[in-house]
């Protein structure tokens, strides 16, 4: 692996709440962005901008259908997530 594209990738994880995104759509796939903001309480921008940086790294993908945009967790991400629980 080369060091920019893993810097990009534990960037990627590198905040809690992107983590808490992650654990999200492991449990519960194909989330809207607005679904995700309110599961979590949080800002409907600030979860996007979370969600975009997850996706840059290749921890998530987004999917259109119509005109919502569903996030589901990649492969990438569950390794990352099973590594984030065994650092607990």
């Amino acid at each position: 692996m080369k060091l920019p594209h893993l810097e990009r990738v534990i960037k990627g994880f590198a905040n809690g709440r992107r983590i808490q995104i992650l654990e999200l759509l492991d449990k519960k796939p194909d989330l809207s962005l607005l679904d995700i903001a309110g599961e979590l309480k949080m800002d409907f921008r600030t979860a996007g901008e979370h969600t975009r940086k997850l996706a840059l790294a290749g921890l998530i993908m987004k999917r259109h259908n119509g005109q919502v945009v569903e996030h589901a967790i990649t492969p990438r991400g569950k390794v990352v997530l099973t590594f984030c629980r065994k650092l607990e």
